[in-house]
């Protein structure tokens, strides 16, 4: 079997005298989309800070292509739900801005930054300020700009929460696109099960106090998925009996 792009061996994290997270083990292989479900603070997003080098773990080791993980590199980039986008600055050199440390020519940075404009569909907004743009929109900025690092891994912490459904579906079915194109490694925390179902190769769901890895479901099913389709149904009905849910409606959209 290849070797996995992202190794996280036996993590633990503590803060004071509080355990967040408790001996996390998983493999991530390259191109993957990995979905961490659980409820409000069982661990997800200190997990996700753990991977991108953002924090250290207390016990344990994260490893990117068998590197031990000691620090935040553009290797992995994180993507959340307040897009982090400058005000004062057009749509193109927010994107560009990601690039001033790499080892480019001011026309390679403008060059590069359209190509992934254009990917997300926003060639026709190179001049706009974030203000000027709806939600989506900035999060198709934010989609762009870590993109055109081309890190191995996207760290994706609800990016999509403060979206109305229609943009946020829109969006799964952009990134989906996207991630197909460039076999970018993704790994996502959301509270949203249909999210998870219709995005993920494989979903761990966590346990609180501490933190733990519950259970792994895999999805092998083909994307775009129907929503409606007996596979995913079935999936919702196991995540919400995980959850200890009341059995959910179809015509329902659920979040946790």
């Amino acid at each position: 079997m290849t070797a996995p792009l992202i190794s996280i061996q036996q993590v633990s994290k503590a803060f004071a005298e509080q355990t967040v997270l408790h001996q996390i083990s998983l493999d991530i292989q390259k191109g993957e989309v990995i979905a961490i479900l659980g409820k409000s603070g069982c661990g997800k997003s200190t997990l996700l800070n753990l991977v991108g080098g953002f924090e250290q773990p207390t016990a344990g080791q994260v490893l990117l292509e068998n590197q031990v993980v000691t620090k935040a590199s553009k290797r992995c980039m994180m993507l959340m739900q307040n897009y982090g986008l400058l005000p004062w600055r057009s749509v193109q050199k927010n994107v560009e801005l990601a690039l001033e440390g790499e080892a480019l020519s001011k026309v390679e940075r403008q060059q590069r930054a359209q190509y992934y404009l254009k990917l997300v569909g926003l060639e026709n907004r190179l001049t706009a300020l974030p203000s000027e743009l709806s939600g989506g929109m900035q999060q198709r900025v934010a989609i762009a700009r870590a993109l055109a690092i081309r890190p191995e891994v996207i760290l994706m912490d609800e990016p999509f929460a403060a979206l109305d459904t229609f943009t946020r579906y829109y969006l799964q079915d952009e990134l989906l696109a996207i991630q197909k194109n460039e076999q970018t490694t993704i790994l996502l925390v959301t509270h949203d099960i249909d999210e998870a179902i219709y995005l993920a190769d494989r979903i761990f769901i966590m346990s609180p106090n501490p933190g733990r890895i519950h259970r792994e479901l895999y999805i092998r099913s083909a994307k775009p998925r129907d929503r409606s389709d007996a596979e995913f149904q079935y999936f919702r009905e196991i995540i919400f009996n995980e959850f200890q849910f009341t059995h959910p409606q179809n015509t329902i959209e659920y979040n946790i």
